[in-house]
């Protein structure tokens, strides 16, 4: 009969800060600061130790399991995405379609309206999620914001305001459609 034993190593992850930007960790809160904005965000560090030294970010695990090397890997992934917005914005693109009922989206205050959507009385709102840019033209909306979660839920706000429900998706195309995400074509 054999036991296992959970493999414990000390593992650690070193990541860069470029030249010009500020990282701070205090308790749980990390805070990036860069040209394009101010990210913050809180996470749970659990058994990770973290420390910035010499422009560098340390996130280390004595004695580390499987979950701690996730853990360790996550919050790593969010950093950079903090790191690369706090550089350069995100950039979501999206796209007015209509075949049947033109309609107009404006922004009023944190708020976006779409009115006559397949010719429905009651206008749909959007929520905007504080810390973003929205410009509406006319066939094209762009969302910016340094955090990458922020650009991309109100990207999907308005894909999810303009979901056609009981009617045939094949038929009614209309909506508002992210296009390119920072970058990226869809």
């Amino acid at each position: 009969m054999h036991i296992f034993t959970k493999m414990k190593k000390n593992l650690s992850l070193e990541m860069e800060i470029p030249e010009g930007m500020t990282l701070s960790i205090n308790e749980n809160l990390v805070t990036v600061k860069g040209p394009e904005g101010e990210v913050t965000k809180n996470f749970n560090f659990g058994r990770l130790d973290s420390e910035v030294k010499n422009n560098q970010i340390i996130l280390k695990c004595d004695k580390a399991t499987k979950t701690e090397k996730k853990m360790m890997n996550t919050i790593g992934a969010h950093i950079k995405n903090m790191i690369q917005g706090a550089k350069e914005k995100f950039v979501y693109e999206l796209k007015i379609c209509f075949g049947h009922f033109p309609f107009t989206v404006k922004k009023v205050g944190n708020k976006a309206i779409i009115k006559n959507f397949l010719g429905e009385k009651v206008d749909r709102s959007v929520d905007l999620i504080e810390g973003t840019e929205v410009e509406i033209g006319k066939e094209i909306i762009i969302v910016k914001s340094p955090n990458k979660e922020f650009a991309g839920q109100t990207a999907a706000n308005f894909e999810a305001a303009t979901k056609i429900r009981g009617r045939d998706k094949r038929v009614f195309q209309d909506g508002v459609y992210i296009i390119k995400k920072n970058g990226k074509e869809m």
